[in-house]
């Protein structure tokens, strides 16, 4: 974990336009009509030219288990947790946050707060994973330039665990 995020770290600024760049999620949490319904554990992250994890966006699981046992069922967004999942401590501050009920969720997330004003110029992919007990796993993914030129809106289209996932980017 320290070695992959003291790179990214320590990579120089993109640019000052970065600085105040901003990246903004949207995304469909359907409501499924099964007997046994669990909220979906989701994870967005950002991914290089090369698939390598540059920046965890966010992480939603069941936060308010006792002794913080919502984090045992993790691994089960698989990708997420193959590239980087199994390399941080949870809670992480910034990224974890609670489940999300079925209906449109928006997250932000400000160039500096979520380090994405580090992040050199080029082409990166915005992924977004979600695993539902008793349920299935998604993942898609949201092709995007950054830091953005423009405002623009960027899309992608879940079939079953996630509807449609809609990154925002203003410059």
């Amino acid at each position: 974990m320290k070695l992959r995020y003291s790179i990214a770290l320590s990579l120089p600024l993109a640019s000052a336009t970065a600085m105040g760049a901003e990246l903004a999620l949207k995304l469909e949490v359907p409501q499924l009509n099964v007997a046994e319904y669990h909220r979906p554990y989701i994870a967005a992250w950002l991914e290089n030219a090369d698939q390598k994890v540059v920046a965890n966006l966010a992480v939603l699981y069941d936060t308010k288990k006792k002794d913080n046992a919502g984090t045992k069922w993790l691994k089960d967004v698989r990708q997420w947790w193959r590239k980087s999942g199994r390399d941080v401590e949870m809670p992480m501050d910034g990224v974890s946050g609670a489940t999300r009920a079925p209906g449109e969720q928006s997250l932000t997330f400000p160039g500096a707060k979520a380090t994405l004003d580090k992040l050199p110029a080029g082409q990166y992919t915005l992924v977004v994973e979600a695993a539902r007990e008793a349920g299935g796993r998604e993942a898609v993914k949201v092709p995007l330039q950054w830091p953005p030129k423009s405002a623009q809106n960027v899309s992608g289209q879940g079939k079953e665990e996630l509807g449609a996932v809609v990154v925002q980017l203003k410059p």
